[in-house]
C-alpha cells in the first residue's frame, strides 16, 4: 500500500481493482461543481545467445538464486539490462524525475524443481511469448467514472489517465523492437493480453483497443472534438489542471508540474503501428463492466450529456463502501448519487460511442476483419463463440505446447472473478485431452494413453487470489467456481507449467508446490501498464534435458524514454508517453514506499520479476 490509510478495509489496491481508482488518505473533501468554458486551442498542434551467467549467487532458503545477466547484443531492451527508477528529489514531497538505473537481475526459483548444472547449454527452446495486462485504455471524459471518489483520498484518480493510448502504443513499439528472447533466442511468436484491455467498458475504448493491438489511427477523445471535457480544466483543485499555470490544486501542491497545451496534445491524434506478431484476447472485468465493477444497465448515463465531478462526502464514503463490500451488483448506489446531483454536474457533449458493449459485441469487434492485423482472426475468437457468447478457448502456441484462455469474470457486476460450471468442466476437457496421465479428485492416477501430453499454460484476468464465489453477481442460476478450486483442479494435470494473469495490478509469482512433486506448477501474476511500474512481460519455455523445464519471466519497459523534456515541453507521442510513466512512477505516497529504487508491494520482489521459474517433467 502507499501513504497512509484512514480505512485499512478501503485500500488503494482494492478500489483500484473495483473501479479504476484507489483510495488512499491526502485530499480534502469537495462539494459542488464548477462548470468551465471552452479550452483555447493552440496555433500548432505538434507541439543471440545466451546471457553471461558468470556471477552466480548463493541460493537462497527459499530455494531461489541470483544470477547476473548482460543484454546479448542485438536484443530490444529488457529490465535485465536498465529499469527507470526516481532521481533524487529536491525535498519532501516534490516531484521527482525519472532516471535510467541499473537493471535487474535474473533470480532463480528452484521451489518446485532442481536447478541442474549447465542447463542452459543443453537446453531446448520451445517457445516465446509477451503478455500485455491491464492496459486500461481510458475514455476520460466519460459520464460514467467516478473521479469524485478523490474527496476520500489522494490516490483514487490517476494524474496519468488521460495518456493511456499514447502510452500503449509505445508498448506496442517496443515488443516490436524485440529481436529475440535474452534466455532461448526465439523471437516471440505472440502477444496475449490478459484483460482489461479497456477501462469502461465502452465501444470506444474497444475500437482504440482493437486499433491499437492491429494498427491505424486513434484519437483519444470523446464528446466535443475540439473541446476537453472532464475534469483536468473543471477548476476544482481536487484535480491536477496541467494547462492551468495559477491555479494550485492538489497535485501542483505536491509538485506535479504546469504543461501548457497538455489536454490538447493528450487528445490528439495518435498512430499505432500495430504488432508485427499475431496478438490473442483475454477477457477481464472492465472489458465486461462499466468501469470493472459496475451494472451494465447503465447505458443512459455513459451516453448522455451529465458528467459529475465532486459530491458531497456522505455520498462519495456511501459509494467506497458499496464498492468495498461489493454488495450493490445493479449500481444502485452510483445511480442514485448521479441522480441525486445531476443538476450540479458538468453539462458535456452526448456521444453515442461511450455505449457500454455487450459480450457479442466484444466478440464481433474482434472477428471483423478491420483488426485482423497480423491475426489470427478473431485472435483467439471464432464465430462458434458467438453462439452462448462464450469467451475461452484454447490455442497451438509451439510443438508440443497448448495455450488455454479463460473468461473469470462476473458479468451481473462484480470485480472479482470466478468460473462457471460449464466452462470449469470445459477446463477439465481441455485439460484432460492433452494429458496422458492425469489424477481425479481423489487423487487417483488416470491414464489417457491418446493424449499429445502438450506442456499447458492456462491464462486468464483474475489471478487466484482475486476469484470468488458470489451468486448474488452471476446473471443466472449457475453455481460459481473461486480461485481455490481452479487452483484444485489444474493440479490434477502434470501438464500444466503455469497459471498467467493479471488484475492485481502487482507483480508476484507463486508457486503451488504439491506432495506428489508432478502436480507442482507456478502462478505468474503481472502488474498493470496504466499503474507503477508499467510493465509487460516477455516469457520463454525451454527443456532443459535433465527431467526439468524452465520458464524464463523478463519484465520490459515501453520503447518511451526514461528522461521527460527538462522543460516539460516535448509533447509529441514520444515525449508525451515517457510522461506517462514518469507521472505513475510519482503517484501519491509511492516513493514513500520505495526501497533500493524499488516498491515491492506494486513491483514485487526479485523473484516475481525476472526469473527462471523451474519445474520437473518426469511424470
Amino acid at each position: 500500500m502507499t501513504g497512509t490509510e484512514p480505512d485499512a478495509t478501503l485500500n488503494r489496491r482494492r478500489l483500484l481493482l473495483a473501479s479504476g481508482a484507489a483510495v488512499a488518505a491526502g485530499a480534502a473533501g469537495t462539494t459542488g461543481a464548477f462548470l468551465p468554458g471552452r479550452r483555447r486551442r493552440p496555433a500548432t498542434a505538434d507541439a543471440p545467445g545466451h546471457p553471461d551467467t558468470r556471477a552466480t549467487a548463493p541460493r537462497d532458503p527459499a530455494g531461489r538464486q541470483s544470477r547476473a545477466v548482460r543484454r546479448p547484443t542485438p536484443y530490444g531492451t529488457t529490465t535485465l539490462e536498465t529499469t527507470a527508477r526516481l532521481g533524487r528529489a529536491a525535498g519532501p514531497g516534490t516531484y521527482r524525475r525519472l532516471v535510467p538505473g541499473p537493471g535487474w537481475p535474473l533470480t532463480v526459483r528452484a521451489e518446485l524443481a532442481a536447478a541442474g548444472t549447465g542447463r542452459q547449454h543443453r537446453s531446448t527452446p520451445l517457445a516465446c511469448f509477451v503478455q500485455f495486462t491491464d492496459l486500461h485504455l481510458a475514455d476520460v471524459q466519460n459520464p460514467l467514472r467516478t473521479e469524485f471518489l478523490r474527496s476520500r483520498g489522494a490516490s483514487a484518480w490517476r494524474a496519468q489517465e488521460a495518456l493511456t493510448v499514447v502510452g500503449a502504443v509505445a508498448m506496442v513499439e517496443q515488443v516490436n523492437a524485440l529481436g529475440a528472447g535474452p534466455h532461448t533466442g526465439l523471437p516471440p511468436a505472440f502477444v496475449m493480453t490478459t484483460g482489461d484491455n479497456v477501462d469502461n467498458n465502452s465501444v470506444i475504448e474497444l475500437e482504440w483497443f482493437l486499433t491499437l493491438m492491429s494498427g491505424g489511427r486513434i484519437t483519444p477523445n470523446s464528446g466535443d472534438p475540439a473541446a476537453y471535457e472532464g475534469v483536468q480544466n473543471s477548476g476544482l483543485p481536487l484535480y491536477w489542471h496541467p494547462d492551468d499555470a495559477a491555479l494550485r490544486d492538489l497535485d501542483k501542491r505536491r509538485g506535479l508540474p504546469h504543461v501548457p497545451w497538455f489536454l490538447e496534445a493528450a487528445t490528439r491524434t495518435v498512430s499505432s503501428p500495430g504488432l508485427r506478431v499475431p496478438w490473442y484476447s483475454t477477457v477481464g472485468n472492465h472489458d465486461d463492466l462499466p468501469g470493472g465493477c459496475l451494472s451494465p444497465t447503465l447505458h443512459d448515463i455513459a451516453v448522455g450529456s451529465r458528467k459529475l465531478l465532486s459530491v458531497p462526502d456522505a455520498d462519495a464514503a456511501a459509494y467506497g463502501r458499496a464498492l468495498r463490500t461489493g454488495d450493490d451488483p445493479r449500481s444502485e448506489v452510483l445511480t442514485s448519487v448521479l441522480r441525486r446531483h445531476a443538476a450540479s454536474a458538468r453539462t458535456v457533449t452526448p456521444d453515442e460511442r461511450r455505449r457500454p458493449f455487450t459480450p457479442r459485441d466484444y466478440l464481433a469487434a474482434h472477428l471483423d476483419a478491420a483488426h485482423t492485423g497480423a491475426g489470427p482472426r478473431g485472435h483467439g475468437y471464432t464465430e462458434d463463440h458467438l453462439d452462448g457468447e462464450r469467451m475461452y478457448y484454447s490455442f497451438r502456441i509451439a510443438e508440443n505446447v497448448l495455450g488455454v484462455s479463460i473468461d473469470t469474470t462476473y458479468r451481473g457486476g462484480h470485480y472479482e472473478g470466478s468460473l462457471g460450471t460449464e466452462q470449469l468442466r470445459w477446463l477439465e476437457r481441455t485439460l484432460a485431452a492433452h494429458s496422458s496421465r492425469s489424477y481425479d479428485a481423489d487423487g487417483r492416477l488416470v491414464r489417457r494413453p491418446g493424449a499429445d501430453d502438450a506442456h499447458i499454460l492456462v491464462f486468464s484476468h483474475h489471478h487466484s487470489a482475486g476469484m470468488t464465489r458470489r451468486p448474488d453477481a452471476a446473471p443466472t442460476g449457475e453455481p460459481r467456481h473461486d480461485g481455490a478450486e481452479v487452483l484444485a483442479l489444474l493440479s490434477r494435470f502434470p501438464n500444466v507449467v503455469a497459471w498467467i494473469n493479471g488484475h492485481s495490478h502487482v507483480n508476484r509469482i507463486t508457486p503451488h508446490g504439491h506432495a506428489t512433486p508432478a502436480r507442482s506448477f507456478w502462478e505468474v501474476n503481472t502488474a498493470s501498464h496504466v499503474d507503477y511500474p508499467h510493465h509487460a512481460r516477455l516469457f520463454e519455455l525451454a527443456d532443459n534435458g535433465d527431467g526439468t523445464i524452465s520458464l524464463f519471466t523478463t519484465l520490459i519497459e515501453s520503447a518511451a524514454p526514461h528522461r521527460t523534456a527538462p522543460g516539460f515541453d516535448d509533447l509529441s507521442a514520444v515525449g508525451l508517453a515517457s510522461l506517462y510513466r514518469e507521472l505513475a512512477y510519482n503517484a501519491p505516497g509511492l516513493a514513500a514506499g520505495m526501497s533500493g529504487g524499488v516498491q515491492e508491494d506494486w513491483a514485487g520482489g526479485a523473484g516475481d520479476r525476472n526469473t527462471e521459474l523451474l519445474l520437473g517433467i518426469t511424470r
